[in-house]
């Protein structure tokens, strides 16, 4: 497994299989476009294949906080290590952010406990007509 820090030769191509079982997941435009717009990237690619097979994703002031709102590995690619080494660069490239936040689902939790984060409490808005990235404006 490669892991990049950067998008140089990730097309929208390169991009699919991702957002499972979201009812209306981003397509790989849109994927690309929120790849581009986060403060920090991390990416797996199959290095056989060169296709993206996880990414993680950090948005930050860049000064005290920094949320993860992505992590993402491909349904075939899981349980081999991979999310957990998305995480642990991402953190890294974070070290020198105060707080550094993500929501998970319950179940998760012992996996992010696992890499040195903490649970806490959080309070959320979805706008589920907005899920897939896409508006009619």
């Amino acid at each position: 497994m490669i892991y990049k820090n950067g998008l140089d030769g990730i097309s929208e191509d390169r991009l699919n299989g991702f957002f499972v079982d979201w009812p209306n997941p981003p397509n790989p435009q849109t994927h690309l476009k929120l790849l581009k717009n986060s403060s920090k990237i991390v990416i797996a690619l199959d290095e056989h294949t060169n296709h993206v097979v996880g990414f993680i994703t950090a948005i930050s002031d860049g000064v005290l906080s920094a949320y993860i709102p992505f992590l993402e590995v491909l349904p075939e690619y899981k349980n081999k290590g991979i999310g957990k080494e998305l995480v642990k660069q991402m953190l890294k490239e974070l070290n020198d952010i105060y707080m550094v936040d993500l929501c998970c689902d319950d179940d998760l939790v012992p996996y992010y406990e696992k890499l040195g984060m903490f649970k806490s409490n959080g309070m959320l808005v979805r706008n589920y007509e907005m899920q897939s990235g896409s508006s009619n404006k």
